[in-house]
């Protein structure tokens, strides 16, 4: 693996200089690494995969790496990026949370053989902290250090709440730093200051010094990462055409970031790819090879064949799926409303969502754009919601 390539491919920033952190990587003791993941939701997703790769490099170099899972920091809620508080979670919804965890990093980690990584929770330390080791460790910080984030400088101009529980976040995201004596952490850049916290500690409290490698974010041309609310969050639980059809949804302004994100397409091979795109070429068959790519990468050559296939003939032939979702309806005479079905077969997060999906014309029955929100429909209707939805009722 070229060390070049290492830092500056998908990276955004490294502290204290890329020229330091490739100085100890080729000089002294192999480097203790990790990266962090807070079980929040039931899998990992796509923008976990930039920094997962970064790792799976390291281990391939021969790197000591660890995955840790932040069971404990995860009840607490990283206030990152949000607007509002998050809802702190149980201990029992955060270990089935992160059930899949393991599964999934292993499309890129290896547990087990040469170098395997090593799989770590926070909670066996943070959870054994007394209230003096906290008051400790929070003595290292000022309130004023804490309110320089955007995010609580945004709540503060709003008059929201910020709760002391969102102090303690980077403290004790920091202090896994510390508890592993870790020479380098790696994360998305929107962890910079969770990540700098650790290397703030590690140097008071241990004399050592910590490299912090941040990966750029996939986002979308406004600057906002990809999520649940936008319906483009892609996920390791998604199926193959899901995946594909999502990529496909991605602008055109993603197409490029995608590859230098997530593919091991060369720097020449971009470079060319962009001047295509600046001279004209439309950009479509470039995003349909990056979603068959992504597809590979979290499923197999197989799967990337048939979601191809699958996007030719009901996208582009419009032609319905042989295969579709199926809603049971009690009797061959009874009828539904148009809206429970949309949200009993989860292809819209809410009432509310559906109601907007209709009034916009984004839903179609049997090939006709549904307009009423009341509407009720009975065995034999195929209710169509974009391009990649189908439902049929039985």
């Amino acid at each position: 693996m070229n060390l070049q390539y290492f830092l500056t491919r998908a990276v955004q920033n490294v502290f204290p200089s890329p020229e330091k952190l490739a100085d100890r990587m080729v000089s002294g003791p192999p480097l203790l690494v990790y990266a962090g993941i807070d079980p929040t939701g039931p899998t990992v997703h796509l923008g976990h995969v930039i920094w997962l790769r970064k790792l799976a490099m390291l281990q391939e170099m021969g790197y000591r790496v660890i995955l840790l899972i932040g069971d404990f920091t995860a009840m607490i809620g990283d206030p990152t990026d949000k607007k509002a508080t998050r809802k702190q979670l149980t201990r029992e919804e955060v270990l089935a949370n992160c059930k899949l965890y393991k599964e999934q990093a292993g499309r890129f980690l290896r547990f087990e053989g040469e170098n395997p990584v090593e799989l770590r929770f926070n909670s066996d330390w943070l959870a054994k902290m007394t209230f003096s080791d906290v008051i400790e460790l929070s003595s290292r910080f000022t309130a004023q250090q804490m309110l320089e984030r955007d995010m609580f400088q945004d709540r503060l101009r709003e008059g929201k709440p910020i709760y002391m529980h969102e102090f303690m976040y980077p403290l004790m995201q920091g202090y896994d730093s510390v508890f592993m004596e870790v020479d380098l952490e790696i994360g998305g850049n929107d962890q910079t200051f969770n990540m700098l916290t650790g290397r703030t500690l590690l140097r008071e409290m241990k004399n050592k010094e910590k490299y912090v490698l941040t990966t750029k974010l996939l986002v979308d041309p406004t600057g906002k990462k990809m999520g649940k609310s936008e319906g483009n969050m892609v996920t390791f639980l998604d199926e193959p055409n899901d995946i594909y059809g999502k990529i496909m949804s991605w602008s055109d302004a993603m197409v490029l970031p995608g590859y230098e994100l997530l593919t091991d397409i060369s720097d020449d091979e971009l470079s060319e790819m962009k001047q295509a795109i600046e001279g004209g070429e439309n950009p479509m068959q470039f995003k349909r090879e990056l979603a068959k790519a992504i597809v590979r990468l979290l499923v197999s050559d197989e799967a990337a064949i048939a979601a191809d296939a699958h996007f030719t003939s009901v996208h582009q032939k419009g032609e319905k799926p042989e295969e579709m979702l199926e809603y049971a309806v009690s009797s061959s005479g009874a009828l539904v409303k148009l809206i429970d079905v949309l949200v009993e077969m989860k292809i819209v997060s809410s009432k509310t969502e559906a109601r907007r999906q209709i009034e916009q014309g984004g839903v179609k029955v049997n090939d006709v754009v549904a307009t009423d929100i009341m509407m009720e429909i009975g065995v034999g209707a195929i209710v169509q919601k974009g391009k990649r939805h189908f439902v049929r009722l039985v």
